[in-house]
């Protein structure tokens, strides 16, 4: 145990301890890093770490529409295919290893990030 990496242990104590909330914001913050990872990848014609980053993202939505209560109205089935959408330019820009897909997939996977951060703020001041 004593010969384990501290900041390995320290990221699986925090998933571990994340509650739901926390969980879907490090899955959305890991979307954007490993999106723009994907991206460089791609320009350095890497393109083993590309598919390896771009798979990743595509596992994380994957997982929220897996896991989302889409009997909760009708926004929560918008946010579904949105994250179907998201997928979806993934899988193309994977496929072609293509820097203008994801240029322009990042900045929606940003304003979900974002505003699932504003949701969090909110709740968690009130207003």
């Amino acid at each position: 145990m004593y010969t384990a990496n501290p900041y390995n242990a320290y990221k699986q104590n925090s998933v571990n301890m994340a509650s739901k909330e926390q969980l879907l914001l490090m899955l959305l913050d890991g979307a954007v890093k490993y999106t723009k990872v994907a991206r460089i990848a791609i320009v350095e014609k890497n393109m083993a770490r590309a598919h390896e980053e771009l798979i990743r993202v595509q596992d994380i939505f994957l997982e929220l529409m897996i896991t989302m209560d889409k009997s909760s109205g009708n926004h929560m089935e918008d946010l579904y295919n949105v994250y179907e959408f998201i997928k979806n330019e993934l899988i193309k820009a994977n496929i072609k290893k293509d820097v203008k897909i994801i240029d322009n997939i990042l900045p929606v996977i940003e304003d979900v990030r974002d505003m699932w951060h504003e949701v969090d703020k909110k709740i968690k001041t009130g207003k």
